[in-house]
């Protein structure tokens, strides 16, 4: 009653939602001292759904969390109603209803998604191919909308367009990673992961049309963060069923951080994302045949192929190339501090899997430098087998 007065003190009201939230692990549950009665908690989850309008964005986030965490215990059994309210007002015209219902959508999502008895999972499952169809087109429209505001210079209403694109896509990767036990089966499944590439390219190309000062650009940096942890996260749990998404990935990766196609649209927390995409690939343990290749799986020998055909000649010599002149610079503080202790540096440097990205170009590059980059790599490549009649020239 208190935390849905808006005529109330904002604090009061964020103190009553909060202890309601913290009261839910406490009071909830049957076996609970003093657990609240059926009739009541019947009671009160009608009223958490009964509108979607607070005004206050940190209350409006504390109910999505308070609701999630009653939907843990009680969706859908005893609360079979709550999703398709949520789904009922995310078709809403009004602006902040279908926003705050779109956000409690997310939380709930996300929270039953996180719930790992077989039987939850088989539930969740079920919510999953119940609501996916409709999720894909909440996210398509919203990215459209998006689109079409940036391009019209209209930032404001870009923003809350970008708004909703994010949360629907919350919802999506949520579904699609933990929803189906083979999602390769599911046609709208990877219809979305092979969409997430071109929706990449499109808002890697808005990067370089808002510019860096947009009110737009955090939320659009989060947002293409967010596409590469759907392909992530997928091909952690899904490693067979991301085998045909490895081609277009490596392509995708490789193009955008070694060649000149992500100048200027590309900013460092995703070329990160992208190089641990290559590297989840490449030492991916499924995608490895085994020594005898009778054993081995067709899907690891169609992965090995895959990759083996990707990673030619030139392809590997333009990587190297693009690691040592461009991402494996040393800043001014670095050098300053080789040049004062050399034995310190190259202990500490060289101490861990803890090489710095540094993506600022030094003028002065000393030949020093890439000697010591030379020797570095070389000794990175010692564990490999190295081919015998390669050898005497490495000693040499």
């Amino acid at each position: 009653n208190i935390f849905n007065n808006h005529m109330l003190d904002v604090n009061v009201r964020w103190l009553a939602v909060l202890y309601f939230k913290n009261g839910i692990d406490r009071y909830w549950r049957r076996v609970a001292p003093h657990a609240l009665s059926e009739e009541e908690k019947t009671s009160l989850r009608a009223g958490l759904i009964t509108n979607f309008n607070e005004p206050v964005n940190q209350i409006a986030t504390q109910i999505a969390v308070l609701i999630a965490k009653v939907a843990r215990l009680d969706c859908p059994r005893q609360w079979p109603e709550l999703i398709p309210i949520l789904l009922e007002s995310v078709k809403g015209q009004d602006g902040l209803q279908q926003h705050r219902a779109l956000l409690t959508f997310y939380h709930v999502t996300k929270t039953l998604a996180s719930k790992r008895l077989a039987q939850d999972r088989r539930l969740f499952q079920d919510l999953a191919s119940g609501i996916y169809s409709f999720a894909c087109s909440l996210w398509s429209h919203h990215t459209d909308c998006f689109l079409q505001q940036i391009y019209a210079r209209d930032e404001a209403a870009a923003l809350s367009s970008l708004e909703r694109t994010l949360l629907s896509l919350k919802v999506l990767r949520k579904l699609t990673v933990h929803g189906f036990q083979e999602p390769q089966q599911n046609m709208e499944v990877m219809g979305f992961l092979n969409a997430v590439f071109e929706r990449l390219k499109q808002f890697l190309e808005c990067c370089r049309q808002v510019g860096p000062d947009s009110t737009c650009r955090e939320k659009l940096e989060k947002t293409i963060i967010l596409y590469t942890k759907v392909l992530l996260d997928f091909l952690e749990y899904h490693p067979c069923a991301f085998i045909p998404l490895i081609q277009r990935s490596l392509e995708f990766a490789v193009s955008y951080v070694f060649t000149p196609a992500g100048e200027g649209v590309t900013f460092e927390r995703f070329i990160v994302q992208c190089m641990n995409l290559i590297k989840m690939i490449v030492k991916n343990d499924a995608y490895k045949p085994a020594k005898n290749i009778e054993d081995s799986k067709p899907e690891s020998l169609e992965a090995h192929k895959i990759k083996t055909a990707f990673f030619t000649h030139p392809t590997l010599t333009e990587i190297g190339r693009r690691l040592v002149s461009h991402y494996f610079l040393l800043t001014e503080e670095e050098l300053a501090m080789w040049e004062e202790d050399p034995e310190s540096f190259a202990v500490e440097e060289t101490g861990g899997d803890s090489w710095k990205y540094s993506l600022r170009r030094l003028q002065d590059v000393k030949y020093k430098l890439i000697r010591r980059r030379v020797i570095w790599l070389i000794g990175q490549w010692i564990s490999v087998k190295f081919k015998s009649d390669l050898r005497p020239l490495l000693y040499e």
